[in-house]
């Protein structure tokens, strides 16, 4: 067919803005596609559409030029770059032909296809829709290429056109996109008596320098009012899950806009089982009851046609509501849990998959939802069966049981404390009936640390732990403590010194663990067996401190010196007149300071005498002359680190 003049493409252009206005638009529910012309798939080019088809030449050139098409799977390098590289249909079948279209530089009719008799019903509104890419880059014809700009004209067998809503798809703009498909579509309504029509495809601008494209999926579905389903009279529920051979019943509900004179329905089903959409046998009402005496796995769909009655049985004249669903899912797979068996006092661990929930119960345990049931320091009253419900995504339950028994540990009776002396040795013990091994530890001093009884001789105070194992296999440990007294020392302090008649603290010390104290002589002591006791010697003495450790183990001795110093008496008075009484100045006891010096001073400050110890008393004289009476002022020094001795003493004649 030759491409249509550009005076007779204004006129019909002309009549179809006229007859526009009076187009039906489908603003409801679509049918299944009636007529589906997705020039179908193969290896290489595709055969040619012939000449009632279109009046453009074919080439079997993925890359056709101005005025002609092919029919191909892909484009590729065509034009230096000029259009998209394209390697798969709208569909994205990488097999699948398109329409590849280099349009003529003058503007008309490209396509043209006739319905099959019958494939439309009469007094049925029709959406008709294709796909079309623009195949020029943004860049091509220094972004000034022509666009695509297509008018759909639809026709009875005789010529009438008959009205359509929106019928120009207006241009076509290029983008950087590739595989960038648009669909544009135009309804139309079938006057009565007519079932079959002409679709014509005319191209409103120039080809050369652009105005090429690709045509995929052309298109005609039944349009008709809004119509909705869903289970249990709700629209927005339209999915529902059955576990696997669960006996199930569900009803659905369908419920269509006015939009026909006198409605009918027929409720399909689809099973995924090959057979596409089936008419369910007397399901003609609105609503659908449905029964799953058992329930196999897979997806059940349903969903309600509607046309005019006079219509119904046609598949080409209905529309469809939305699809509802009705999934039938597996239980979920869980491995079964083994018995299991765990020592009292360890812990025990349950484990459960193939779900997204779980539900735990057993002895003494609240619910708990993790997969892992963790218990931790299991006791007697941990013992028993154990459930777990296991739930899938799609609310499908498994449960799964697992018996568990606590094992008891040994009941272990072991010796008390010891205390030893170093170097020697003690035994110290385990008992616990029924054990089948024991080992202690550390080993270091044991005779064997694999035997219930060993010879412990530690060197150091050392805390054994035994662990004994049934013969069921359960462990459980103890502790001994071996403690070992070493030798003490003993410290009776720094030597000391007092004036006959005072008192001191001895300041005795030891290191190690000290059984007891005591010191000897016990004389002048106020606690003998104290380490700090009061002393109150008359005399010099030496006291010996001993020390006694733990368990008598052993014993320590150190000793301290006492010095006491005699009380020192000075007169303040004497007469040297040779009648025999207190002819001398008589110091009592200076006599036992051997190191001491004396020296007396006349009240001018003159030393007339000076003496180291006091052998020899003064008798009032200067180197053998007698001296006047009067004050004489005396100091003296005991040499014992104690303050100087001074005063003054009256001479009388």
């Amino acid at each position: 067919m030759r491409p249509i003049k550009l005076p007779i493409f204004i006129f019909l252009f002309s009549v179809l803005s006229i007859l526009q206005v009076h187009a039906q638009v489908c603003k409801g529910s679509l049918g299944d596609p009636v007529i589906n012309q997705d020039f179908g798939s193969g290896n290489g080019p595709g055969a040619p559409l012939g000449t009632l088809v279109t009046s453009y030449n074919y080439t079997a050139d993925s890359c056709p030029n101005d005025g002609s098409y092919s029919i191909g799977s892909r484009t590729s390098g065509c034009f230096s770059g000029s259009w998209h590289t394209i390697t798969k249909d709208h569909t994205g079948n990488a097999n699948g032909y398109m329409m590849i279209i280099n349009a003529s530089n003058n503007p008309g009719q490209f396509f043209q296809q006739l319905t099959p008799v019958g494939a439309l019903c009469q007094n049925t509104t029709y959406e008709f829709s294709a796909w079309i890419l623009n195949l020029i880059l943004p860049s091509s014809c220094n972004g000034q290429s022509s666009r695509p700009n297509i008018t759909f004209i639809i026709e009875t067998p005789d010529g009438v056109v008959l009205p359509t809503s929106d019928p120009n798809t207006g241009d076509i703009l290029p983008t950087n996109l590739p595989d960038q498909w648009i669909q544009k579509r135009t309804f139309f309504t079938t006057p009565p008596g007519v079932t079959q029509v002409v679709l014509k495809m005319i191209n409103n601008a120039p080809g050369g320098c652009g105005n090429d494209l690709l045509l995929d999926d052309i298109t005609f579905r039944a349009c008709g009012p809004v119509v909705q389903a869903g289970f249990a009279g709700s629209t927005s529920v339209t999915t529902q899950n059955v576990c696997e051979k669960q006996p199930a019943v569900f009803d659905i509900s369908a419920t269509p806009e006015e939009g026909y004179t006198s409605a009918a329905f027929q409720w399909q089903r689809n099973f995924n089982d090959g057979k596409g959409w089936v008419d369910t046998v007397g399901a003609t009402e609105k609503s659908l009851h449905i029964v799953f005496p058992n329930s196999q796995v897979g997806d059940y769909m349903y969903r309600m046609g509607v046309a005019e009655s006079s219509n119904i049985s046609s598949l080409n004249c209905r529309v469809y509501s939305n699809p509802v669903t009705i999934t039938v899912s597996k239980y979920p797979v869980v491995p079964a849990i083994p018995p299991t068996e765990v020592c009292e006092g360890e812990t025990l661990t349950l484990t459960a998959t193939g779900g997204v929930l779980y539900s735990w119960t057993g002895p003494n345990l609240p619910a708990t939802s993790q997969n892992q049931l963790v218990i931790r320091n299991v006791t007697a009253a941990n013992a028993g069966k154990y459930q777990v419900t296991v739930t899938s995504a799609q609310g499908c339950e498994t449960i799964r049981f697992a018996d568990v028994t606590v094992k008891p540990k040994p009941v272990i009776t072991v010796s008390q404390t010891a205390t030893i002396c170093r170097s020697a040795s003690t035994v110290i013990t385990a008992n616990a009936p029924g054990a089948a091994s024991y080992s202690w530890a550390p080993a270091t001093g044991l005779s064997d640390a694999n035997v219930a009884s060993p010879i412990a001789s530690p060197d150091a105070t050392t805390v054994y732990t035994v662990t004994v194992t049934g013969a069921n296999g359960c462990s459980n440990t103890e502790q001994v403590t071996v403690k070992v007294v070493d030798r003490p020392t003993a410290d009776a302090g720094k030597d000391k010194k007092i004036f006959q008649g005072q008192s001191v603290k001895l300041d005795g010390s030891s290191t190690g663990e000290v059984l007891s104290y005591s010191w000897s002589p016990t004389d002048y002591l106020d606690d003998p067996n104290s380490a700090t006791p009061t002393a109150s010697p008359m005399e010099d003495i030496t006291y010996t401190l001993t020390v006694t450790s733990l368990n008598n183990c052993f014993t320590a001795q150190d000793e301290v010196f006492v010095r006491v110093y005699k009380k020192v008496v000075i007169p303040n008075t004497f007469s040297p007149n040779n009648d025999g009484t207190n002819d001398i100045w008589n110091i009592e006891a200076l006599e036992t300071y051997a190191q001491s010096t004396i020296k007396i001073f006349n009240k001018n400050g003159q030393q007339v005498y000076a003496s180291t110890g006091y052998a020899k008393p003064w008798n009032g004289t200067l180197n053998g002359k007698l001296l006047p009476g009067g004050t004489y002022y005396y100091v003296i020094d005991l040499k014992n680190d104690s303050p100087l001795l001074s005063g003054w003493v009256l001479l009388v004649r």
